[in-house]
């Protein structure tokens, strides 16, 4: 089987988003859902699910629809969580309830979930019945994460526990889903799939705990939104978590009356849990905590006897991601 790598998969992803045709009415429906499409993104979802059905010889052009679909779906997510966000910016760009309104950002959201089903039907794959239980079982559980992530807004005693089980759902797994897709398409049995769905759980709290961590310390200009978000809206974030287990009493007390700050100078806020987070070493614990992911999720893919060529894209396609820009 000749190997494709995770750069010319994000190609012919692009290519194939790039391609869709959407109905020209009613124009206020379909305008912002080929404006967030056309935003960009790394597109990591589809790829590993390329990816994963490469692992077990899969053929990508068979599984193109599914990996679009699920690429569909992590946009509609986006686009809800910019608006329950309040959002400005999403990828450098204006989010669809700044450049249009509110209600376009629901209905067009809505539209694009029924068009990520309608896209995983149109996969040409034999295991397509199998891949859609595991899709909507996922679609399930990040409407569950979300919800989390929304009631941990209001408490300041989210355990890192708890923290680790929203994150899962949220975003981790989507991540599992796109790799169990990609192997049950591809051809893999019952327990190589199940492995592949574990090896992403890995993945994708690695990815999360990054992303946390870039909500603060990152670039805005390569992260594509502003810098300090989590920290105004109150989000429980693994660097917040974190923060709040190794101050000292007097630190808590500081950051709890940070939080409740509402007449500050937003700038004032962000400035004072950097520096707090710093001082703690809360940056150190996030890169342990991605490293040991990262770890565990090799283990559990060096259980699959597979190519071993595309086992190293995977692998390699992973640590990106996992560590980029920190």
């Amino acid at each position: 089987m000749n190997m494709t790598t995770y750069q010319v998969l994000t190609q012919e992803v692009n290519t194939a988003i790039a391609s869709m045709e959407f109905p020209q009415h009613p124009q206020g429906l379909y305008e912002p859902i080929a404006y967030t499409l056309s935003l960009g993104g790394k597109r990591i979802r589809p790829v590993f699910m390329l990816l994963a059905a490469q692992l077990f010889n899969g053929h990508i052009e068979d599984i193109m629809d599914a990996a679009v679909s699920l690429e569909i779906f992590h946009n509609y997510t986006l686009l809800h969580d910019d608006l329950m966000d309040n959002a400005d910016f999403r990828r450098g760009k204006p989010t669809v309830h700044k450049r249009w309104n509110n209600n376009t950002a629901i209905l067009s959201g809505d539209a694009m979930f029924i068009l990520s089903c309608k896209k995983m039907y149109n996969a040409v794959n034999h295991r397509c019945p199998q891949a859609m239980k595991v899709f909507l079982k996922t679609v399930m559980e990040v409407i569950e994460g979300q919800q989390y992530d929304m009631n941990f807004e209001s408490r300041t005693d989210v355990s890192q526990e708890e923290y680790f089980e929203m994150i899962r759902l949220k975003t981790g797994v989507l991540i599992s889903c796109a790799l169990k897709m990609g192997a049950l398409l591809g051809g893999a049995s019952l327990a190589e799939a199940e492995l592949m769905y574990q090896y992403g759980a890995q993945i994708g709290l690695a990815f999360q705990v990054q992303d946390d961590y870039l909500d603060t310390f990152g670039d805005v200009n390569v992260f594509g939104k502003s810098i300090g978000g989590d920290i105004l809206e109150g989000k429980k974030t693994f660097l917040l978590i974190n923060a709040f287990r190794k101050a000292t009493a007097t630190q808590k007390l500081q950051m709890l009356d940070w939080l409740e700050r509402t007449n500050c100078e937003p700038q004032d806020k962000i400035n004072f849990f950097t520096n707090m987070y710093t001082e703690l070493g809360i940056p150190d614990d996030c890169n342990l905590c991605m490293r040991n992911c990262y770890e565990k999720a090799n283990e559990l893919l060096s259980q699959l006897h597979v190519n071993e060529d595309a086992k190293s894209e995977l692998q390699t396609y992973s640590n990106i991601l996992s560590f980029r820009n920190i």
